[in-house]
């Protein structure tokens, strides 16, 4: 059984490679783009992969799936993505791709890589995963954490960046930073405020420096 352990990836300039032109390869193609230079290799694409591509979003090449010239299109590959409708045929991209180093999203299994159900606020980003076996089971827990996760904690995020950066210039402490900064999270008052404007829930949250440094 394979051991994987969540990690945050920046994959700018890096080159996520996607064989296959269906609906799968735009699914992939459609997340990946955001964050990696994508190619997807295929014979034919989907409508949304040609405008993806007339956008510059991604590269499409009219793809050899022989062994030759897929591994010409891994020399570059960072993630390489097998999603043809070919289940021979994504096995031998795996082979090579694994023969290279090069990390497998496997669509039809487990590869090296597991792309998770993503929550994001701002500078928080959650990713729910249970290895492939139950999609829906990801889809119900990322619902049920949406509510909680309120896009108001994006504003405590960007609050918590500011009020630290201020502390670093008023308190020596590193403890009592961390006191202050706790204490912000723990105030109600401070999240009510952060509803109704977030100049209110700073000046609410500056009072905690000052009732510290004063203590």
């Amino acid at each position: 059984m394979k051991d994987f352990l969540p990690l945050m990836l920046d994959l700018s300039g890096k080159e996520v490679v996607i064989f296959g032109g269906g609906d799968v390869g735009e699914r992939k193609a459609a997340l990946f783009c955001e964050h990696a230079h994508v190619i997807v290799a295929s014979r034919e694409f989907t409508p949304r992969l040609t405008e993806l591509s007339k956008k510059g979003k991604i590269n499409l090449i009219k793809a050899d799936l022989s062994e030759t010239g897929i591994s010409e299109y891994l020399k570059n590959a960072f993630i390489v993505i097998p999603a043809t409708n070919d289940a021979i045929l994504n096995e031998k991209i795996a082979e090579l791709a694994g023969e290279s180093g090069i990390l497998i999203d496997r669509v039809d299994g487990l590869g090296d890589i597991i792309v998770p159900s993503v929550i994001k606020r701002g500078d928080i980003v959650i990713g729910i995963s249970t290895h492939g076996q139950s999609p829906a089971l990801s889809k119900y827990i990322r619902e049920r954490i949406e509510e909680v996760i309120t896009p108001g904690f994006a504003e405590m995020s960007r609050l918590q960046k500011e009020i630290r950066e201020v502390l670093k210039t008023r308190v020596e402490d590193q403890k009592k930073r961390k006191t202050i900064l706790w204490s912000i999270i723990n105030d109600n008052e401070v999240w009510t405020a952060l509803g109704e404007s977030y100049d209110k829930a700073y000046m609410l949250a500056s009072k905690h420096i000052d009732r510290n440094i004063n203590d």
